[in-house]
């Protein structure tokens, strides 16, 4: 019996320990649109809600209740209002760094921070409501388009 190559097996799977490690880790840095979206309707936690893209973008379409500071204009003064919340930012989609670079910020500047992971791309394909000057009916991708065009 001859034995084939295994790509999922090439590099052997990480201890238990060290897996808990990692993922617990990885969950201490994210949340997703679910865990956001139950918290907002909820109530149940005190957290800023930061939409981290262009004004221009976030006055399109946002999520109900994001705050918006665009990734770039973050600083100490800006920071005030967030102070003693844990801040969960969100840009684009899983393609865009932008809120990981408000995360960084963030942080830096003393802040807890959680990252959206898929950003409002994520959050409009599980069906989760959004505002803004633009037609209930356009597309994210549309929407999209016009943005990155």
């Amino acid at each position: 019996m001859s034995h084939r190559f295994s790509f999922l097996l090439e590099i052997p799977a990480a201890p238990p320990e060290e897996a808990h490690r990692h993922f617990a880790g990885k969950l201490a840095f994210e949340t997703d649109p679910a865990d956001v979206h139950l918290d907002l309707e909820r109530k149940t936690a005190d957290f800023a809600l930061v939409d981290v893209r262009s004004a221009e973008a976030y006055a399109d379409m946002h999520i109900p209740g994001a705050l918006h500071m665009a990734a770039r204009a973050i600083h100490e003064a800006s920071v005030a209002p967030l102070r003693g919340k844990l801040v969960v930012v969100y840009c684009w989609s899983i393609s865009c760094n932008g809120s990981t670079r408000a995360a960084a910020k963030l942080s830096a500047l003393g802040l807890s921070v959680k990252e959206m992971i898929g950003g409002l791309d994520a959050w409009v394909r599980e069906g989760y409501p959004v505002e803004g000057r633009l037609p209930k009916d356009v597309s994210f991708d549309e929407y999209s388009r016009r943005h990155h065009a």
